[in-house]
């Protein structure tokens, strides 16, 4: 006579609810690791893009101007507002562009 268990899942269906929780678990963080890494590459590739406009001004301005200054500036704040540089690159970013 076989016994019904009550009260308590099947061996199968804990197996079951394991496969699920570990499957999704590892969907989370791929998606976390991933959204990481699109946000190094955006704060990599601004870093790159003020330092490309800072050259290309010298080159097209060897005198410098606070009005190039100031563009520079104000492109770098929408980066940080948008959230793509963070408050240290952005001072940092800021540095190097006043110093220019």
């Amino acid at each position: 006579m076989r016994r019904v268990r009550t009260g308590r899942p099947s061996l199968i269906g804990t197996a079951a609810r394991t496969a699920v929780v570990v499957g999704t678990a590892t969907a989370v963080s791929g998606a976390v690791a991933g959204s990481a890494q699109q946000k190094a590459a955006a704060q990599q590739a601004a870093a790159q893009q003020v330092t490309a406009m800072q050259a290309h001004q010298e080159a097209a301005n060897p005198h410098g101007g606070a009005l190039d200054q100031i563009e520079q500036l104000k492109k770098l704040a929408e980066l940080k507002q948008m959230g793509i540089v963070s408050e240290q690159e952005f001072a940092d970013l800021k540095a190097k562009i006043l110093a220019g």
